[in-house]
């Protein structure tokens, strides 16, 4: 790695950003903190704010009220071109025109700095194409032209990298091995990087830290295992992965454990792991998290135990099998089994009872939609 591509990244901190368009606010009070040297993701569906929120940062749309704080520093009157930030596009935004090399020195010549063709060659070093450097983009695939469009955006050495859907358009295999990358580059050169993506298994797989965003606002923000195994909202446990759902009002609680009671059955978890623990709340539990049985496990406090119920759908997914097991009075429950090569029962129509552990279960801090209660 070429030292002058070693940079100190800068804290990112949003105070208070809102943004309105004629008849509906994109962001609304958006308050975060990305500290300096961190790969940052903000996760969300179509229309939740995020690329608007990117698109503050860089410059390329004005908030209608609050701060952006770049190492200290508000930069929201700035113009994009003055802003410490690089942006790498989805479609990378490469000029067809020209060369690789010189698409990679565009900014420097833009800046009127000292030696960009020289600069240039060692930022396609840095991300391997230096052999590559005297083709037109058009010649290069779609994993070699996110290469270029980084190897653009660094040798500028900004203090913020932001990365908009950049893997969006390639095939999942080179995806997955820019994921790998991309990540490698980052932690060589040290910049902050604020990863906008709707691909919750990008975000998990890159992150150091996920922000959550729906409807303009942050849900949840945390590690990806944070995230993942405590989702405090419905709309978390939902996005990110499947989760199995009860609604039931809370018949026993104490510092060790809140039960709920669902269509005649007790459903437990662990208090600590609760978000609420009074009222009428919702239980969830991974799918991966659960298991079947072709006998009735024994009484266990320390497992939630449901059946029998038959499985009526099997799918093959690779690394796992996904069973749906409808349970009279309860409902159909997703159980993921991992391919080890043999799986306990293969047959449609089977019958099994299904069971987790109750420190995998978690409680919601809200209701999801679409998920009966008990009555």
């Amino acid at each position: 790695m070429a030292t002058e591509f070693i940079a100190r990244g800068q804290d990112l901190e949003l105070k208070g950003i809102r943004k309105e368009f004629p008849g509906f606010v994109a962001v609304d009070n958006l308050d975060l903190k990305i500290p300096a040297g961190e790969f940052f993701a903000l996760l969300g569906p179509s229309g939740c704010g995020k690329t608007t929120t990117l698109r503050m940062i860089a410059g390329l749309e004005s908030p209608s009220k609050g701060e952006i704080l770049l190492g200290g520093k508000d930069i929201a009157g700035m113009k994009p071109h003055e802003r410490p930030v690089n942006t790498v596009f989805q479609n990378y935004a490469l000029f067809p025109h020209m060369s690789v090399l010189e698409n990679v020195a565009f900014g420097i010549r833009q800046r009127k700095l000292n030696e960009p063709l020289a600069k240039a060659e060692k930022a396609l070093a840095m991300v391997e194409l230096e052999h590559l450097a005297q083709r037109r983009p058009q010649q290069l695939s779609g994993g070699q032209q996110q290469r270029v469009a980084l190897a653009r955006a660094l040798v500028n050495r900004p203090s913020l990298l932001l990365l908009d859907e950049p893997l969006g358009a390639l095939d999942l295999k080179l995806r997955r091995q820019m994921q790998i990358e991309l990540k490698a580059i980052q932690m060589e050169v040290g910049l902050t990087f604020l990863h906008v993506t709707h691909d919750q298994e990008e975000a998990m797989d890159m992150a150091d830290t996920v922000a959550v965003m729906n409807q303009g606002h942050i849900e949840q923000l945390g590690s990806p295992e944070v995230l993942y195994d405590r989702p405090k909202t419905a709309f978390v446990a939902k996005f990110l992965g499947q989760s199995n759902m009860f609604i039931g009002k809370v018949t026993e609680t104490n510092s060790e454990t809140t039960s709920i009671e669902y269509k005649g059955k007790k459903i437990t978890g662990l208090t600590k792991r609760s978000e609420k623990v009074t009222g009428v709340i919702a239980i969830g539990v991974r799918p991966e998290k659960t298991y079947f049985h072709e006998t009735q496990p024994i009484d266990d406090p320390g497992l939630n135990i449901l059946g029998p119920g038959e499985i009526t759908d099997i799918r093959f997914t690779g690394v796992s099998n996904q069973y749906q097991i409808d349970i009279p009075g309860i409902g159909v429950m997703t159980v993921f089994a991992q391919n080890i090569g043999r799986s306990p029962v293969v047959e449609l129509g089977a019958q099994v009872y299904v069971s987790w552990k109750i420190e995998h279960s978690f409680g919601l801090s809200d209701l999801p939609s679409g998920v009966e209660e008990e009555q």
